[in-house]
């Protein structure tokens, strides 16, 4: 399928996630989408990053803001309590006391929400920028890629990898500390193509090239034994591969290398 060059703005991907659009307006988008592999990537991300944004409102914000109702009940009856059994003193006592649990619960809320902010922004700095790195993939059948023997990606040429690194902006970063990876792989058919490399740090996140590598052999795996459809694991290495990790290793974090071998000779 040949991919439109015209491409759809996020605003208008937006409406449309969010059902806004007109019926014709709608039906052009949607004739769009059938057509366009890189706007269908897009939107998801865009979906993905609305469902992000409100899983963190939940767990940070809602779990520390109850309804002020009940507390501030309770807290006028034990200022009540503290009056009738005890001079003013204690009464001053007893509020400091008060004062000093809420002040611990809104600190231990806080420190939560620095935790998750951190855990997904090391998340967030190992996917690729969609808007350089989409992915790309050849014409060719999942029983081809398993007919063929398992072979090491094909090396990226020194003038692709500075015109990679000039892209992501950082054309003097220092080679040995990045992997010039192939977003698809190619064993997963993955396209030989700028717009399939980001370059890939080694360290700084948890989510780095060696688990990737992890994936991408795992996924192949189950592609070959038929437990996966061979668009569905390109798809969903592209748009979001620490997530694909996470659901096809059933884990929040990355497994030690010998657990992940383990892992992918038990499917």
């Amino acid at each position: 399928m040949r991919e439109r060059s015209d491409h759809l703005s996020d605003e208008k991907l937006l409406l449309f996630a969010d059902g806004e659009g007109s019926g014709r307006t709608e039906r052009d988008i949607r004739g769009h989408l059938a057509a366009c592999w890189s706007c269908r990537l897009r939107l998801r991300e865009l979906e993905d990053a609305i469902a992000a944004v409100a899983r963190m409102h939940r767990q940070t914000t809602d779990p520390c803001l109850p309804s002020p109702d009940g507390p501030r009940a309770l807290l006028k009856a034990r200022l009540r309590e503290l009056a009738a059994a005890s001079p003013q003193s204690s009464v001053r006592s007893g509020v400091n006391r008060l004062i000093g649990t809420a002040a611990a619960f809104a600190l231990a809320g806080a420190l939560l929400a620095v935790i998750w902010l951190r855990a997904n922004s090391s998340e967030g700095n190992a996917i690729p920028r969609s808007t350089l790195t989409p992915g790309s993939v050849r014409s060719v059948t999942a029983s081809e890629l398993c007919r063929a023997p398992l072979a090491s990606n094909v090396k990226v040429l020194p003038a692709i990898r500075r015109e990679v690194f000039a892209e992501y902006g950082i054309p003097n970063a220092e080679p040995q500390a990045y992997e010039v990876d192939y977003l698809i792989t190619p064993a997963l058919g993955g396209g030989d193509d700028i717009r399939n490399l980001w370059p890939q740090p080694y360290s700084g996140s948890p989510w780095n090239a060696y688990v990737k590598d992890a994936l991408e052999n795992h996924l192949r795996g189950m592609v070959c034994s038929g437990q996966l459809d061979l668009a569905t694991a390109q798809h969903e290495i592209a748009v979001n591969w620490v997530a694909a990790y996470k659901k096809y290793f059933h884990t929040r974090q990355p497994l030690p290398p010998h657990q992940g071998l383990q892992h992918e000779s038990d499917e």
